[in-house]
């Protein structure tokens, strides 16, 4: 239950949040966590989760505290002097169990902070609850959810994958003024101007897959790639590089394709190909189920949950996007629009046969924003329509 909260409370909340929004890039597939340790209304230690198997934000914080007091980072005695009585704003439930690193729940135990805010539960139903009560076994107090949706929405792609076994699908589109995406011919090179093509790199960047057709890859020689220089202010270090899906029913991808020469994984389904060519390894073939004599696209998404996806990335032409929009599977469309035209005989941006008013499919539109001389749409299906 929500319990009264202070503009104070909501700040530090606030600051924890953003704090977890600098792991978009490299925390899959754990979520975004940020982590502040206040003490008299001031600030002693500042952490997020920075990366997947590393130490989780309330640890990162307690490091903090102590490295600022004077003391070992990685002495817990050091962590109890410096956050004893100390009140901790997390946005997401402490966890209570040891995986690739131990209990943040037991390590604020131990370090004796006086009070817990979180923004939201753990969503994985093994868990969830379990941190609060640990904490609460140990006599702290517990308040909370507070800006809860702000947390929902950071993690929406971790908390679908923890609820429904699939991750959150966004299918990214460029489209002209009229619509029109390719020219007949399927020359689609650029509708778009290069800052949308920059802030596409952002989107992969945060993606922990991307899924494209074997339709596109051949066409436009992709290789679905993160690439710091389409990107000016991407993070320093080596770029982590989301798993590219290709969907081939029919075996037609080859090993010397552009997509391939990049070493990062690459996923290739198909329906029951027989694979003669010789691969690198970084390329892994998986049969799935067949629908329509095309890769059944939900045995994906199930198949990509299997593996820790929380965020997906279409990125395909109108007929693959029309399919995910029609058997609706996308959670967010999201469009950049150029200022021009491009005619009657360029292609669509959707495969989708409406022939009258009545088969329309309504989206509603979250955000519209200039991107450059281009406009982004974020949109997402109308299901309520």
């Amino acid at each position: 239950m929500t319990q009264d909260m202070t503009i104070t409370d909501r700040a530090f909340m606030a600051e924890a949040l953003g704090l977890a929004r600098r792991g978009l890039t490299t925390t899959t597939p754990n979520p975004m966590v940020g982590c502040v340790l206040v003490r008299n209304g001031e600030v002693i230690g500042r952490g997020w989760h920075e990366r997947a198997g590393g130490p989780h934000a309330e640890i990162n914080a307690l490091r903090d505290a102590a490295r600022s007091a004077g003391g070992d980072p990685d002495s817990p005695d050091a962590w109890r002097e410096a956050a004893s009585g100390a009140t901790c704003y997390v946005t997401l439930e402490p966890c209570s169990h040891t995986g690739r690193t131990g209990p943040c729940a037991e390590a604020l135990v131990d370090a004796g902070v006086s009070r817990v805010v979180y923004a939201m539960e753990d969503p994985n139903p093994d868990v969830s609850g379990t941190g609060f009560m640990r904490l609460r076994e140990a006599g702290i107090e517990v308040s909370g959810p507070l800006l809860e949706d702000d947390a929902l929405e950071l993690n929406a792609g971790f908390v679908r994958r923890m609820l429904r076994g699939r991750p959150r699908v966004r299918c990214k589109l460029a489209m002209s003024l009229d619509g029109r995406t390719a020219m007949q011919s399927g020359e689609s090179r650029w509708v778009t101007s290069r800052r949308a093509r920059e802030d596409v790199q952002r989107l992969r960047a945060a993606s922990c897959a991307l899924i494209s057709g074997v339709d596109t890859v051949l066409m436009d020689n992709a290789s679905l790639t993160v690439r710091r220089e389409d990107w000016p202010e991407a993070p320093e270090g080596e770029l982590r590089q989301p798993l590219r899906v290709i969907l081939d029913s029919k075996g037609r991808l080859k090993p010397n394709c552009e997509l391939v020469k990049n070493r990062s994984p690459i996923l290739v389904v198909h329906t029951g190909a027989v694979i003669n060519d010789e691969w690198p390894e970084h390329v892994e073939h998986i049969r799935l189920p067949a629908f329509e004599g095309r890769v059944r696209l939900e045995a994906v998404l199930d198949e990509l949950g299997r593996r820790g996806c929380n965020n997906v990335l279409v990125e395909a032409g109108a007929t693959l996007a029309g399919s995910f929009l029609r058997r609706a599977l996308l959670d967010e469309i999201i469009i950049y629009m150029a200022p021009k035209l491009m005619g009657n005989n360029a292609r669509g941006l959707f495969d989708l046969p409406v022939d009258k008013m009545s088969g329309q499919l309504p989206l509603h539109i979250n955000d519209i924003r200039a991107v450059g001389q281009d406009w982004r749409i974020t949109a997402v299906p109308d299901v309520d329509s």
